[in-house]
């Protein structure tokens, strides 16, 4: 099997190890707190991840099967772009690249991605910036007949950010988020790819 860690990644995941101190995450949850905090060397996120139950055996089921990943900015797609192509290849689309025009009263990324989750209704919906776009999904949702395998809630900012996460929390979907204003690309890429080694250690035994 492949080896998806650089030796200096390993050697930052123990000192976080031995800095944490004490947590209730499971094993496969710590997996991705652990490499947020490595893109971040911030241990607030710690406190600040939320894990809806069930999250992520659907989005490593999810990602094994090649479901299509749809992230709202080109720097959470180049954030991930190595991972996908190094293990299952899922097609990866940015929303903000799919529209070429904002519709009336929208932005290019809430546009591109109510484009893309018309044509990936159970794809895995990626957030590190567009909290729009985050609230224009979580507005589909009420209604669809169909669920996405997962949703990473994961803006940063001060405008609509803590107010985007508050909706997506009330939606009946699979999803990790992260609480408060902080996310932002690094943190939408690390939760993925925690969840893409997960995946690929699962596969492969």
């Amino acid at each position: 099997m492949i080896s998806l860690n650089h030796p200096i990644l390993e050697q930052s995941f123990a000192i976080i190890d031995q800095e944490i101190g004490e947590h209730n995450f499971s094993p496969a949850e710590y997996a991705i707190v652990r490499r947020v905090i490595h893109s971040t060397a911030d241990f607030e996120f710690k406190h600040l991840i939320r894990f809806s139950p069930g999250a992520i055996p659907a989005a490593i089921t999810a990602l094994q099967q090649g479901v299509p990943i749809v992230t709202d900015v080109g720097m959470v797609e180049k954030g991930v772009a190595w991972m996908v192509a190094k293990t299952f290849n899922n097609p990866l689309i940015c929303a903000v690249q799919a529209a070429d025009v904002a519709l009336a009263g929208k932005t290019r990324t809430e546009t591109g991605l109510l484009q893309c989750w018309q044509k990936f209704p159970q794809g895995i919906f990626v957030f590190g910036n567009a909290p729009t776009a985050l609230l224009a999904l979580c507005t589909e949702l009420k209604l669809a007949p169909v669920s996405p395998a997962l949703v990473i809630g994961a803006p940063v900012g001060f405008v609509s950010v803590v107010e985007s996460k508050a909706v997506l929390a009330q939606t009946p979907v699979p999803q990790i988020r992260v609480a408060g204003r902080k996310g932002g690309s690094a943190v939408a890429s690390a939760i993925l790819n925690g969840l893409i080694v997960l995946a690929w250690e699962n596969a492969n035994g």
